[in-house]
């Protein structure tokens, strides 16, 4: 009999060959800084409806990779009274059940697609596109209920060119079925603080007031910044099971969350960042692809669970005797196709003591919340937020990184140059360690401050991933023409290179007479020398991430 590990390998063989396809039409869109596309023709833009209307496999993915970072969050199943007219019955034209359509899955038969009351035969558009072999698997369906996973804006421009594919009516009873008989995918989120902002309400992504971070070394759960790809799930922790599988050594382990808490406890104070945090400055220089995150998608908290290590040592494997160049973590948050969130680390990483990877199952002190991985996350200290997989159901020692969307064709960085047009997503490796950054919390931008005895009071905080220690901050009022280091650091004790917590620090800086209008800015220096660079025209790439220049706020002097 096969093994689930290996049955769940072909599942991950299909997936990445869908991944593919997504990739391939995901580089010829170009996004402006609300999520929306400038195409550079109409036939861009028609293909981007096809694709996207595609309900399974690599549509739905091909969703997934669009919906998840515009800002977009209308009700799963709202239809916005600019977008009434597409989609509507049309008199004249003959009316398909689902039965209909679904027979409709090839180019041998036709491709077709359903939209509320419209049905849309799309063969014309697969023809001609490459890889149209791999989206035929979301052909011949609806496309509604993955609308309603990822939230659509939808926009009349784009339903327009929809319409053009349009071939008869859908039959009445059939109108809607697909999402009345699937639950509402947000409809069982968690509850979240007031004082979080959301970049996103569906998947939720939010951060805390900036001027909140400065005030506590450590970041309360409620006010931790949330970074979510699809709905949350809600997982019953006694019957939760974690699925660990060597592929070299074809060892495999089914852990329950008692099991994993037999280990040794291990602590550790870390702060997670998500690869796009400040991204919002980087867009000024221009438009990028992706959440417009502020400057807090980054927290530091303690973390309590098993190390990594030790699980993997009890299972015999070591340095020694596995021969996996990498470790592939898969949550339990999945998209419609049934394809988990998943991304992977470095064997090195995992394997190291000094590396600190734990099995977590607490944040500070507390079991971890359901919007933080609960029941077990994988924390991954000095690793970019992405490889940080929360609801972990499953880990895998193979040869190779994972093969998900987010390893493969996201959260890498690219030359200034690189556009979506010419993008290479195999040229770049996957984000890990993430560079030095700081930000200033207070004063914010805009603010009017008052002197007093010829200073200002600035405060923030300072990290570097990797391990690396920051050792300073520096801080000016000129713009950047001079510098003066900051009055004082706060962090924990760990020296480089397992320095996994930030630094806050806080400065007084003077001012001189008679300025009503400056300009702040910070740098900080890690404990190998790494500094951050100046400006965001030489750092800027198509993803927005590693947005680490000097961190710049305008101010007005009372």
């Amino acid at each position: 009999m096969l093994s689930r590990f290996f049955v769940r390998r072909l599942v991950d063989y299909k997936n990445y060959r869908c991944s593919a396809v997504v990739t391939r039409l995901q580089h010829s869109w170009q996004y402006n800084t609300d999520g929306s596309e400038q195409e550079h023709s109409q036939n861009r833009t028609q293909g981007k409806i096809v694709a996207a209307a595609l309900g399974a496999g690599a549509g739905a993915a091909l969703w997934l990779t669009y919906h998840r970072t515009t800002n977009a969050a209308s009700p799963p199943t709202a239809i916005d009274k600019d977008v009434l007219e597409y989609g509507a019955h049309r008199d004249g034209l003959p009316e398909y059940t689902l039965d209909d359509v679904a027979k409709h899955d090839s180019p041998d038969t036709r491709v077709w697609v359903a939209y509320r009351h419209g049905v849309y035969d799309i063969t014309d558009f697969i023809k001609e596109h490459p890889g149209g072999d791999k989206i035929l698997l979301g052909a011949g369906g609806s496309v509604e209920p993955f609308w309603a996973l990822y939230a659509v804006h939808k926009n009349p421009h784009v339903l327009q060119l929809f319409e053009k594919y349009r071939i008869g009516n859908l039959a009445g009873e059939d109108v809607g079925a697909s999402v009345k008989n699937m639950d509402d995918p947000y409809g069982n989120e968690p509850k979240r603080h007031a004082a979080l902002k959301p970049a996103s309400k569906q998947p939720f992504n939010a951060e805390p007031p900036l001027a909140l971070l400065a005030d506590n070394l450590i970041t309360p759960n409620e006010l931790f910044y949330v970074r979510n790809h699809l709905p949350v799930p809600d997982v019953d922790a006694k019957t939760y099971e974690l699925e660990i599988f060597e592929d070299t050594m074809n060892k495999e382990k089914i852990l329950k969350l008692n099991d994993i808490k037999k280990y040794p406890k291990h602590s550790v104070t870390a702060t997670i960042q998500c690869a796009g945090n400040r991204r919002s400055e980087m867009i000024k220089v221009k438009a990028v692809k992706g959440l417009s995150w502020g400057q807090a998608a980054i927290g530091n908290a303690v973390w309590s669970g098993a190390k990594l290590c030790d699980v993997l040592k009890d299972m015999g494997i070591t340095e020694e005797t596995t021969q996996a160049l990498h470790v592939q973590f898969e949550g339990l948050d999945t998209d419609p196709t049934n394809m988990p969130y998943g991304s992977s680390i470095q064997i090195e990483k995992a394997l190291d003591p000094h590396g600190d990877v734990i099995l977590a199952y607490e944040m500070n002190g507390e079991p971890i919340p359901r919007d933080h991985g609960y029941p077990l996350r994988v924390i991954v200290p000095g690793v970019v937020g992405a490889r940080n997989v929360k609801w972990l159901g499953r880990i895998v020692l193979s040869k190779e990184e994972s093969h998900a969307h987010w390893q493969q064709n996201d959260y890498k960085g690219f030359a200034p140059n690189v556009d979506w047009d010419t993008v290479d997503f195999t040229k770049s490796p996957a984000i890990q360690e993430l560079p030095v950054i700081s930000a200033i919390c207070e004063p914010g931008e805009g603010e009017t401050l008052k002197v007093v005895n010829g200073k200002i009071k600035l405060r923030g905080y300072a990290w570097s991933g990797g391990g690396r220690k920051i050792v300073r901050v520096d801080v000016s009022a000129d713009g950047g023409k001079t510098w003066q280091a900051v009055d004082s650091l706060e962090s924990d004790r760990t020296r480089h290179p397992r320095a996994w917590c930030w630094t806050l620090w806080q400065a007084e800086i003077p001012v001189h007479k008679n300025q009503s209008n400056i300009q702040l800015c910070v740098k900080a220096v890690d404990s190998q020398y790494n500094t951050q660079p100046e400006n965001f025209e030489n750092i800027w790439n198509l993803r927005g991430v590693l947005a680490n220049a000097y961190h710049r706020v305008n101010v007005k002097i009372q």
